[in-house]
């Protein structure tokens, strides 16, 4: 037969699925041997109602051959085949698909999976191949045609001998050249990796030859006169993929020890998830997923080399190795596989056409975890405080970088440490322990708990006997302003100027110092200048001589958040804390002031400075000059001790 043209459109395709379409050129064998799958389903699938198919499942098999003097590589199926008319109607018009329409004829029969959707799968074989030969011969045929072509050129079909039904695709692989290792596809372990990365799920067995080692002997005779035995290399032909995929057994048949064992295995971790969750869903789209919590945080997982996303299959082909938008960023720590025959997929299968599918899965996989952390929350406390100590954090992310959808529910898993239980608690346990005198969940923000503890600010809120939540990560304070309540109760830091502690006769008795001050407080702020927004009489200080409260939205905590990510150490006045210097009218250190201001105003504002410094100090944060600082309480420590 003289040689045929492809059409021009179709020579246009081709030469974009030789050098774009695909992202890796590896995926040639994966559409190949899914081809050979939807050829094999065929003909099962006739098989059922045609006794002379002569065939039962467990005949039907794919076969891999190379020969590696020819630099060829085969891939043969047993399945129900092509005719003249059907290989030159599927490969001489590339993205017409016989399994694509065998679907639509039987889409109202139930259990059909077909993937090969796209006829142009088989032209990816062209990516590594100069020439592609197909042999194929059609059940209820007797004679076979063969089809060949070495690209743009064209393509022949020629009539030829072929004893069983099936299709045969041997690629004649391209020279390696600079950069481009073709005859990497005719190593086996090669072979064997990308069946095991892309194909192992194949229902129908793969096989192909495996090198082997064993102990033979060497016709020689060692000198007790026993044969001697030498390890010689054989190939055996066998199975080389799994086949049947863990996800879509039962729970009887796949126990969660052996889950744990997948797990371990797939994702190269050495200890075994705290959970396992397994979706089985049928309806508007059905799929299957198999999901895990890891025991600890990669090292790499707060960092943005760390890759996120679970394994996305299509009826056991996998179709993306980290599929992002099945979860949403604040699970980003579950690994796992979800596998669906109901997903659009494009022309490379390497993405979705259409999202609806994926944001269906994507929103019931998110409550399926969140009810998994939820129960593992109740059940076994100590387990989940592992978990928080681990992803604590991203859940804390989560909120932050919400818009509302997730906020309420993620802030039910949270959990803070505690300043009267001095350990992690949920936001819940926190409320339900609430006395019914206390309006605000108190929280306080540091580096470590130790520093919290010992905030002067906190001095009121203790003397109450009311709980406070101590935070120590960078974004608590944050997801608090993110939050703002939680089941009715507001969120109030130990550092705001309102912590709605005092009577009204402390709030009039400190109205009175305010006044009575007036001009010492006026002294203060004029002396410390833009420092501060504001000096004022304590309501709460109890014991210590001073401290830093903020006015407005930003906290000191979130002050140093910003300085800590800002290039040239500068802040815009939005990410400045409004200081408010606040004295304990109390305490000696008041009534030294009060005597200087009064008597030595130099000396007053050396006290005053010294006075902010110390306020500094208590927050957690450094002196603005250390060597003043130090050299002010060298002198009053050098001072002649009075009376």
């Amino acid at each position: 037969m003289a040689k045929k043209q492809f059409k021009s459109e179709s020579k246009r395709l081709l030469e974009l699925m030789i050098n774009s379409i695909y992202t890796h050129k590896e995926i040639f064998l994966r559409e190949l041997i899914s081809n050979a799958s939807d050829a094999i389903d065929k003909l099962c699938y006739l098989s059922l109602t045609d006794d002379k198919v002569g065939l039962t499942r467990d005949d039907f098999r794919i076969d891999i051959y190379v020969d590696r003097e020819k630099r060829t590589l085969t891939v043969a199926d047993n399945g129900i085949g092509m005719s003249l008319e059907e290989l030159d109607k599927n490969l001489g018009v590339i993205a017409r698909s016989g399994s694509l329409q065998f679907k639509q004829e039987m889409e109202k029969k139930e259990d059909l999976d077909i993937i090969g959707q796209f006829g142009v799968g088989f032209y990816s074989a062209f990516m590594v191949a100069s020439k592609v030969v197909v042999v194929s011969r059609k059940y209820g045929e007797e004679g076979a045609n063969m089809w060949v072509s070495e690209g743009v050129d064209g393509y022949t079909i020629t009539p030829c001998e072929k004893e069983t039904v099936g299709t045969e695709i041997t690629l004649t692989l391209k020279p390696d050249e600079e950069g481009e290792d073709y005859s990497t596809f005719l190593n086996e372990y090669t072979l064997r990796s990308l069946i095991k990365k892309y194909s192992d799920y194949i229902r129908w067995p793969i096989y192909m030859d495996v090198t082997k080692t064993r102990q033979v002997e060497s016709g020689e005779k060692d000198e007790k006169g026993n044969p001697k035995l030498v390890w010689e290399d054989y190939t055996e032909r066998e199975v080389v993929n799994s086949r049947v995929p863990i996800w879509q057994r039962t729970k009887s048949e796949a126990t969660d020890e052996e889950c744990a064992a997948f797990y371990k295995e797939k994702f190269h971790d050495i200890e075994d998830p705290v959970a396992v969750i397994r979706v089985s869903a049928e309806g508007a789209v059905s799929y299957k997923a198999l999901l895990f919590i890891p025991k600890t945080a990669p090292y790499d997982f707060y960092t943005r080399d760390y890759k996120a996303g679970l394994e996305l299959y299509s009826s056991g082909v996998l179709i993306m190795e980290r599929c992002e938008d099945l979860l949403p960023e604040h699970f980003r720590f579950v690994k796992g596989v979800v596998d669906s025959q109901d997903l659009s997929l494009n022309i490379s299968r390497e993405m979705l056409q259409h999202d609806r599918q994926l944001k269906v899965i994507a929103q019931n996989l998110e409550k399926r975890v969140r009810s998994e952390l939820k129960k593992m929350q109740e059940n076994d406390p100590e387990k989940y405080r592992g978990f928080i100590k681990n992803f604590g954090l991203q859940l804390k992310f989560g909120i932050v970088n919400s818009f509302g959808v997730s906020r309420d529910t993620l802030a039910d898993l949270l959990m803070f440490y505690s300043c009267k239980n001095e350990k992690l608690i949920t936001l819940h346990e926190y409320v339900v322990a609430m006395p019914d005198s206390q309006k605000y969940i108190y929280y306080a923000c540091g580096e470590d708990i130790e520093h919290i503890a010992k905030l002067p600010q906190a001095e009121a809120v203790r003397e109450k006997g009311y709980d406070i939540l101590f935070l120590t990560d960078e974004i608590d304070e944050f997801v608090m302003k993110t939050l703002v309540r939680y089941e009715e109760k507001e969120f109030r830091s130990v550092t705001s100027d309102d912590l709605g502690l005092v009577s009204e006769e402390e709030k009039k008795a400190a109205e009175e110092a305010q006044e009575k001050n007036q001009a010492l407080l006026g002294f203060v702020k004029e002396t410390l200048g833009d420092k501060i927004v504001a000096a004022k009489i304590s309501q709460t200080l109890r014991h210590h001589p001073v401290c830093l409260t903020t006015q407005g939205p930003v906290s000191l905590e979130m002050e140093r958040f910003y300085q800590s990510r800002s290039k040239n150490g500068e802040l815009l006045p939005m990410f400045k804390a409004q200081r408010v210097l606040e004295l304990n009218p109390e305490h000696p250190v008041f009534e030294a002031l009060k005597n200087a201001y009064e008597t030595d105003k130099s000396a007053a504002e050396e006290r005053v400075k010294m006075l902010y410094d110390l306020s500094l100090l208590l927050a957690g944060m450094s002196p603005e000059d250390p060597a003043a600082f130090a050299e002010r309480v060298s002198n009053l420590m050098a001072q002649p001790k009075q009376g």
